[in-house]
């Protein structure tokens, strides 16, 4: 999460140092950070026309000096849009999609500091990807793993809801408090469309995560919620935001990266039963 506090920094120069101050205050998971700035500095390097290292040496790589108005600059836009075509080419639409993403997240929050006025990707196109090898449903014994997995009260009551009921998970994660029935098995009848139900596990699992709180967003951020944030979506007893989809993707993935054998994790709608 980001916070009013970065803004007092004095605007960076070089790309580098913004880099460094995106992650600084973007909340990620140490892995999540290694990944976030592997790919943005890999960004770099096509900023100024350079050919990236590759394997071992692209994740030990140090960004080239690159001032960070070069970002505003003229060129751009095309040198960006033609780094993407080369990575999808290298590595695949999905991973280029991803490292997108990545630079886009960065570029917002450093036009929000004042730090950068444009968009140099605003031209580029996602790219269709083939799903990969393994997307389908995960089995009922990797189920098994994947909630044997030790992890905070949060991850287990989120993904036990995600397995019991089927329901969509932007719909799980919009849940508040009060739209838990009193018996702790499901929600209420007519609140954002027919009840979802699950096992008493799960209905154990989210009454202990909403202990102490009675109104409010059921899944909470690490951290408080940043100014400007909606109240439907901050927790008036611990000032925290309402968990993002994006958030609780990543945390999931990177908790199941050793339970894949690809290494890359697996995603909460293959752990959702149909």
């Amino acid at each position: 999460m980001f916070t009013a506090a970065d803004s007092d920094f004095a605007p960076p120069v070089e790309y580098a140092v913004a880099v460094d101050r995106f992650l600084d205050s973007a909340g990620l998971s140490p892995a999540s950070q290694r990944v976030y700035r592997i790919a943005l500095t890999t960004w770099a390097w096509m900023l100024v026309e350079r050919e990236s290292p590759v394997g071992v040496a692209r994740r030990g790589a140090s960004a080239p000096v690159v001032p960070l108005g070069l970002v505003d600059s003229a060129d751009a836009p095309a040198r960006l849009a033609a780094g993407f075509a080369a990575r999808e080419a290298s590595v695949g639409a999905r991973t280029a999609n991803r490292e997108l993403a990545i630079l886009r997240s960065a570029l917002s929050w450093w036009r929000s500091q004042g730090w950068i006025t444009s968009d140099p990707t605003a031209g580029i196109r996602r790219r269709a990807a083939e799903p990969a090898p393994g997307a389908g449903p995960l089995s009922e014994e990797q189920v098994r793993a994947v909630l044997r997995l030790r992890a905070p009260l949060r991850e287990q009551a989120l993904w036990h809801a995600v397995y019991d009921s089927g329901g969509g998970i932007e719909r799980i994660l919009a849940l508040d408090v009060s739209d838990l029935d009193a018996g702790g098995r499901r929600t209420r009848p007519g609140v954002r469309g027919p009840a979802l139900h699950w096992r008493p596990r799960t209905g154990q699992l989210l009454g202990f995560l909403a202990a102490g709180r009675a109104t409010g967003p059921l899944f909470l951020t690490d951290r408080r919620a940043p100014a400007g944030t909606a109240a439907r979506d901050r927790c008036p007893v611990t000032g925290r935001g309402r968990l993002s989809y994006r958030r609780a993707a990543e945390v999931f993935a990177e908790a199941t990266r050793g339970l894949d054998g690809g290494g890359r994790g697996w995603t909460l709608r293959q752990l959702r039963r149909g």
